[in-house]
Formats: structure tokens, C-alpha cells, sequence
């Protein structure tokens, strides 16, 4: 996992300490960054759904709970909020900068989640997206929890990330 880049943007450290796990994957477009994350939040196809809804199950097994299941919907770049605090789907904004980097939280009892976007500006409109995967466990749930869905994290976030970029689309391996 290369962070070179990732690692000069300060505003990361935070979030970036201490974590149990992080995954990057990277993809390079001619988009903004909210044209980018609204196309990642907007890409949820019926087997996404039907993992969510086999997640409802699981987790009661370690002895948590998931109210509901997330639907699909569409999110437009105008959509995408920018502020500390506001939410963008079940995750919460932590920090945003436009055009620069955006992360967001999704916290239960067994870990906190990260999912975030750092743009590395390209020759001309192109953009490398990184989006970052951010785990920190809570409990002993936490890492039971996370590598039993891990190999579907992966597959989940990669899809999205090539949603991501739609037709602009240039994945790079990781």
C-alpha cells in the first residue's frame, strides 16, 4: 500500500493513527471531487443490497443490531455536503475540503469506520482519487466482525470506486 501522497496531507493524521486497518484503493478521472463521491454513493446494485441485508443477520450473532437496510438512491455532486457534522448517507462528515480531500465516519459498538477521498491533482483536469478505508476496533467484535466481511469490503469499495470514475475511468491496480 503506497500512501506516499496521502501521507504529506496533514489533515489525515488524525484519523490516520492508530488505526487497526487501512486499505486504499485508487482510481484516476476527469472529475470534481463531489462528481466523484456522489457517483461512489450512488452505485449500490441488488447483490449490495442483498449484503446488507445478510449483514442485518450476522451482526446479531456478535450481539449488535442494524436498523434497516440502507436503499439505493441517487445522489447528485450537489448532494454531497462539505460540513463537519452533516451526513452523507449513514456516514458523518468529519472533515472536507473542496477539491482536496473529504472524510467521513460510521461508528457502532465494535469499530469506527473511515471512509475517505484524498484528490492528487494530474497534468490537466485529470485526478488521482484515493479512497481510503479507515478501521479502528472498539471491542473484541471488532476485528471478528471485520475480517469475516473483509473479503466483501474489498469487492464493495472496489466496485464503488470504479462507479466512482464512471466513463472517466482509469482504475489502478492496489
Amino acid at each position: 500500500m503506497n500512501t506516499n501522497y496521502i501521507d504529506q496531507i496533514p489533515e489525515m493524521a488524525p484519523f490516520l493513527a492508530n488505526a487497526n486497518h487501512i486499505d486504499i484503493k485508487t482510481a484516476e478521472g476527469e472529475l470534481t471531487l463531489r462528481e466523484f463521491i456522489a457517483n461512489m454513493f450512488s452505485y449500490q446494485p441488488p447483490w449490495i443490497t442483498f449484503l446488507y441485508h445478510v449483514r442485518k443477520y450476522f451482526v446479531r450473532l456478535l450481539g449488535m443490531r442494524q436498523e434497516g437496510v440502507p436503499q439505493a438512491q441517487h445522489m447528485a455532486p450537489h448532494d454531497v455536503t462539505m460540513l463537519p457534522g452533516q451526513k452523507a448517507t449513514f456516514f458523518e462528515v468529519k472533515a472536507a475540503a473542496e477539491e482536496r480531500l473529504w472524510i467521513a465516519a460510521a461508528s457502532e459498538s465494535h469499530l469506527t469506520a473511515h471512509l475517505g477521498v484524498v484528490v492528487e491533482p494530474l497534468a490537466g483536469s485529470r485526478k488521482r482519487f484515493h479512497v481510503l478505508t479507515i478501521v479502528h476496533y472498539h471491542r473484541w467484535t471488532g476485528p471478528v466482525y471485520f475480517n469475516v466481511i473483509r473479503p466483501f469490503h474489498h469487492l464493495v469499495v472496489g466496485q464503488m470506486v470504479k462507479a466512482g470514475v464512471g466513463q472517466s475511468a482509469s482504475i489502478l491496480a492496489n
